[in-house]
């Protein structure tokens, strides 16, 4: 185990990798087919309203590329729904479900770097994380370990005993990682802050120009001014932008503009950042014995059944851990009052302390999104069996994982690299 050199990481609760190897360094997504994606998922039935279809993507941001369906299909975007939002900058495949329309409308969807085909029918809409997990296939290029296979043979190892189980940087925000910022913003009940953070917080990795629109806009706070500035390509921003020319000072409105599942995830990601913090204060507190069960810990079972470790039943929990039958988890805060079982229940109840949230918070903010923060138990633990290959000074990991786990935590224990490099 180590500490991460990296501020970005540190800002976003990922203090800490599980393996101490120096990390083979490199880059990700050097072009598309190097972050290739698949996802498992059930086969969809032959009836119902929603028409199923295989979406393959190269390059292409979820959010957009549904709206871009849509506008197509001449349909709401909202009719259009999905079980996980996969990496922008990939090779991906996974279902979406269209409500509303026939096989033969899918023929007037044609978009560059997209394949729509239609697989089938759904009585419902798709909801997140309701695939079974994704296959991944990630090369790393140009890598500088002097000894590939001993680094990556360790750290493969220490990927199937397991790692921290961290929300990516994409749950952030790949190039502007805000996203929890304006959650805790909504949270507070502050909504002209969450508005002015999303269109007016500038990051180091955005053009000078963006950068400039966006300082202009936190100082003037003229929003017509701003839609001067503001290039076509931000329309998320644009679209917040021009509620509030036409509707002043309406920022509950202006954040209403975004599409539902973007509104949703400002929330989640504050959640996911306390998840992160809390991991990473686990493995502060436990070192290496992160991965086992302790007493007080939150135990999920793969039928959903949740427990908490008595000192009693301890070496069973262990025992039934390491066998798989269980895996310590980690309770992620929302509108259900928690009543604190252990150290990790101890950790988050001080950070949300700290940031004057309650559960209370949650409820509001569900009513304002539309999206119920309950709150659920989540693995603190990650973990993959992972092949890997060398060809020259590129590696090649093939790995999967299940729903909500992310392929950049696996490789970030490899690389240990700057995350801008990630990315």
């Amino acid at each position: 185990m180590k500490e991460s050199p990296y501020p970005l990481e540190k800002f976003l609760g990922m203090r800490y990798y599980a393996s101490d190897t120096p990390g083979t360094g490199g880059r990700l997504r050097e072009r598309a087919e190097d972050f290739a994606v698949d996802e498992v998922f059930a086969a969809p039935g032959d009836e119902g309203p929603y028409l199923v279809c295989r979406l393959t993507k190269r390059n292409w941001e979820m959010q957009r590329a549904a709206r871009e369906i849509a506008r197509q299909l001449g349909i709401s975007h909202r009719r259009v729904s999905w079980t996980g939002t996969k990496d922008t900058h990939a090779l991906t495949t996974q279902l979406i479900a269209i409500y509303g329309v026939r096989e033969n409308d899918i023929a007037r969807v044609t978009l560059g770097d997209i394949e729509i085909v239609p697989v089938g029918r759904s009585q419902q809409p798709l909801s997140l994380g309701g695939h079974e997990g994704n296959r991944f296939s990630i090369t790393i290029r140009d890598t500088r370990s002097s000894d590939p296979g001993r680094e990556l043979a360790e750290v493969a190892e220490t990927c199937r005993q397991g790692i921290p189980n961290y929300f990516g940087i994409q749950r952030f925000g790949v190039a502007r990682p805000v996203t929890h910022l304006v959650g805790l913003h909504i949270l507070k009940g502050d909504l002209e802050g969450a508005v002015t953070c999303y269109i007016g917080r500038a990051c180091p990795g955005e053009d000078p120009a963006v950068r400039e629109a966006r300082g202009e806009f936190l100082s003037s706070r003229d929003p017509a001014a701003a839609l001067r500035s503001f290039p076509v390509t931000l329309s998320y921003e644009r679209a917040m932008l021009h509620h509030l020319v036409s509707h002043p000072g309406d920022y509950r409105g202006a954040l209403c503009s975004l599409p539902p599942r973007l509104l949703s995830l400002f929330v989640s990601a504050f959640q996911s950042h306390l998840f992160n913090c809390t991991i990473s204060s686990r493995m502060e507190r436990l070192g290496d014995d992160f991965r086992i069960p302790h007493a007080g810990d939150r135990l999920l079972f793969p039928d959903g059944k949740e427990d908490v470790v008595s000192s009693p039943m301890l070496q069973a929990a262990r025992t039934m851990a390491s066998r798989g039958r269980c895996r310590v988890a980690i309770m992620v805060p929302g509108s259900r009052p928690v009543q604190p079982a252990g150290e990790d229940d101890s950790a988050m109840a001080l950070l949300l302390a700290r940031h004057g949230i309650s559960p209370e918070d949650f409820a509001r903010a569900s009513e304002i999104v539309g999206t119920r923060y309950n709150g659920a138990l989540r693995p603190a633990v990650l973990s993959t069996d992972v092949a890997w290959t060398v060809a020259g000074k590129d590696v090649t990991l093939t790995f999967s994982l299940g729903p909500g786990s992310y392929a950049t935590t696996v490789c970030r224990e490899f690389m240990k690299a700057d995350p801008a490099s990630m990315v």
